[in-house]
């Protein structure tokens, strides 16, 4: 586990300002913020999904990586511990990507920057209200399949934080320990036949994280954990999943 501390807010802090960001054009697209919101956790804490996976959405995931295939039921547990970020299962009668794993985020309202947008979805879907001096750094702009423009938004929230999800967008929200994200495993890519570029995935517990949340935390751990800089880092060419191309 990390530990969540100072020390480890300097350090990501630190390792943000170094990084040069990549801004993209809107260019008819609509533009959004998503927050990767930093939190401590108790070991044990989370608990089984409460949405359970079906047989034929979990035929949609590509896949093609010998080994962990067998072990990918859908669910989300025992990820809990240290140094976390908050992931939230999308309600399942949402209209668009229901069900599927996402950051807090959304798109902008009229005259609002990604910070404004990302403090704003973040009190709106998982009841943490928080103001900019909690903003730590940005990473790169990532266009999604479905026409969005995404800035990622660093947020430190703070050790007792509460979550408090809106069940009108998020049936759950987790702790997902920051070393969950720099497995061994981590992260994994698979082809598929709709694209040249790679399908990235990020495995958490059961289940699989795909772009652009996947792109996201990759991005995340490279640069936010690891200090990495330069083309190294970069994630915009990580592909999604065909379902998620809505």
């Amino acid at each position: 586990m990390i530990t969540y501390s100072d020390q480890l807010r300097d350090r990501i802090e630190v390792n943000l300002r170094g990084h040069e960001r990549r801004e993209l054009p809107l260019d008819g697209r609509r533009h959004a913020a998503v927050t990767i919101l930093l939190v401590d956790s108790e070991p044990g804490s989370d608990r089984v999904d409460p949405h359970p996976a079906q047989a034929d959405g979990m035929a949609n995931i590509p896949t093609g990586v010998k080994g962990l295939d067998a072990r990918i039921d859908g669910h989300m547990n025992g990820v809990a511990g240290g140094a976390a970020f908050v992931l939230c299962r999308r309600a399942a009668r949402l209209s668009t990507h229901s069900a599927q794993w996402a950051l807090p985020g959304g798109r902008l309202d009229a005259g609002e920057t990604v910070i404004d947008a990302a403090l704003r979805e973040t009190h709106e879907e998982v009841g943490v209200e928080l103001n900019e001096g909690a903003v730590i750094g940005l990473l790169d702009d990532y266009a999604t399949r479905s026409g969005y423009i995404m800035t990622p938004v660093v947020v430190w929230g703070g050790a007792d934080l509460a979550l408090d999800p809106s069940p009108d967008e998020v049936l759950a929200a987790y702790r997902i320990g920051l070393h969950e994200l720099s497995r061994d495993d981590s992260p994994r890519f698979v082809s598929i036949p709709e694209s040249d570029r790679p399908v990235v995935q990020v495995p958490l517990s059961g289940d699989l994280i795909h772009a652009p949340t996947g792109a996201v935390l990759v991005q995340f751990r490279w640069v936010g954990l690891e200090g990495r800089t330069g083309d190294e880092c970069r994630v915009a060419e990580f592909e999604q999943p065909v379902f998620a191309w809505g």
